[in-house]
C-alpha cells in the first residue's frame, strides 16, 4: 500500500490517510467541505458545501495520479435526506457518463458540522 497525501486537500482529522493506493486503486477518505489552507468549513448552503468537497476529492485523486473521471464506487453521507437532489444537482458536474456505482446514507452526526461527506475508490493511471 502506498499513502496519498496531498496538501491540497484538508489533513486528515484522526489516525486515517487521506487516502491509500493498493492494487491499481485509490481509496479517498470521507471528504468534506473543509478548506486546506484555512481548515474552515466552506458553504453557507449544501450545494456549496458540495462543491467544496468535490474539489477536495479531486485533489486527493490527483495527487494519486488519479481523476474523478476514474471513480468506480461513491458512498455519500447525507445529514439530511430533504439535501439529496441539491447534492445531486452539484455532483452530477464533476462526473461523466457512465457515472460511478454510489450508495446514499442519511446519518445522524459527522466529527464535524457538516451536511455532506463523500468517499470514493478510483482507478489509478499507472
Amino acid at each position: 500500500m502506498e499513502e496519498v497525501s496531498t496538501a491540497d486537500a484538508p489533513a486528515s482529522i484522526g489516525p486515517f490517510s487521506q487516502g491509500l493506493i493498493d492494487d491499481g486503486r485509490v481509496y479517498v477518505s470521507g471528504q468534506g467541505p473543509i478548506d486546506p489552507e484555512t481548515g474552515e468549513i466552506v458553504g453557507d448552503d449544501i450545494k456549496a458545501e458540495t462543491h467544496r468537497t468535490m474539489k477536495n476529492i479531486g485533489a486527493v485523486l490527483e495527487a494519486a495520479d488519479s481523476s474523478l473521471d476514474d471513480i468506480v464506487k461513491a458512498t455519500v453521507f447525507v445529514r439530511n435526506m430533504d439535501d439529496y437532489n441539491a447534492i445531486n444537482e452539484v455532483y452530477e458536474t464533476y462526473l461523466s457518463d457512465p457515472y460511478p456505482a454510489r450508495s446514499a446514507v442519511e446519518i445522524d452526526d459527522l466529527p464535524v458540522d457538516i451536511g455532506v461527506e463523500i468517499e470514493v475508490i478510483a482507478r489509478v493511471n499507472q
